[in-house]
């Protein structure tokens, strides 16, 4: 794509400011607006989709649960797992939902498997496995064309409040992690850096650029 592929590193951000500046950035971009990504983390929060169930969320405790606007069941997002926001003009682009999402996997198989890791995707559940447990999860909402929501990667982070629900709306699904996986410490910042490099070269992106950090929450 002749617009390069705009990349903001947030930090550590809440969860709800986060959502609505995404809705805000989807709603007020036009034709000529430059496709952005977020990379970021999450205080411990549950986030509950469209067609989320009560049933999946089990024991939330004092962890907060946020009924938002994407695809998907239950989730869980908290520090040590690495987010993205995919804030795409799908329509410009040309590609179709399902072909979108797995240009997404594809990204996030490459991005393992560059750490040594065999990962693989499923056609009948979105996201990313590794020997049948989960470390990457899919939930996305198009509206007017343009995509936000987006992936999330457990890097290094507290896998217990997984427990508290049925990720995904699967009960007993298993979940792991890259740290788990690997021999030696993971550097996030690497893990975010190789996963900037996936994203544009499965997009089909010519370039890639890095844009101011702050977002107006």
């Amino acid at each position: 794509m002749s617009l390069p592929l705009g990349f903001r590193e947030l930090g550590l951000v809440d969860y709800e400011p986060t959502w609505q500046a995404m809705q805000r950035f989807t709603n007020e971009r036009d034709a000529a607006t430059a496709d952005e990504i977020w990379l970021l983390q999450h205080p411990p929060v549950f986030t509950q989709g469209q067609a989320g169930k009560p049933e999946h969320l089990l024991l939330p405790g004092d962890i907060p649960v946020v009924q938002v606007d994407r695809g998907g069941q239950v989730t869980y997002h908290g520090p040590g797992q690495l987010v993205a926001y995919l804030l795409l003009d799908v329509r410009r682009s040309g590609l179709g939902v399902r072909e979108l999402v797995s240009r997404i996997e594809r990204s996030l198989v490459d991005l393992l498997a560059s750490y040594g890791v065999s990962a693989t995707a499923k056609p009948d559940a979105p996201g990313v496995y590794v020997d049948g447990a989960k470390i990457a999860s899919l939930g996305l909402r198009i509206r007017n064309g343009r995509s936000f929501h987006g992936l999330a990667l457990n890097v290094d982070m507290d896998l217990a409040p997984f427990r508290r629900i049925n990720p995904c709306g699967y009960a007993g699904m298993a979940m792991t992690q890259l740290a788990d996986l690997v021999a030696g410490p993971i550097e996030f910042s690497e893990v975010s850096a190789r996963l900037r490099e996936q994203l544009v070269k499965h997009l089909d992106y010519a370039q890639q650029q890095t844009l101011a950090g702050a977002i107006d929450c």
